[in-house]
């Protein structure tokens, strides 16, 4: 069981981590010196739906932690 949970929460991770990446286009150390005045604004269709996914990949991974922690305790 342990094994199983130990696959899933490494491929649960890597999809958060494409997932974040995907989001990550306009945010990094080139958008420091750029001058984008919209500081606020709403994400929309794919964005919304993006950031939406990776709420919940976070949610599936904390939640695989603990259960692979409490299995382990076993």
């Amino acid at each position: 069981m342990q094994t199983y949970l130990n696959i899933v929460q490494i491929l649960v991770a890597v999809v958060l981590i494409v997932v974040i990446m995907l989001q990550a286009r306009g945010s990094g150390f080139s958008a420091t010196f750029t001058s984008d005045s919209s500081i606020y604004r709403t994400r929309r269709g794919v964005e919304r739906t993006l950031f939406n996914f990776t709420i919940g990949l976070a949610i599936v991974f904390v939640l695989v932690s603990l259960a692979s922690v409490l299995v382990n305790r076993l």
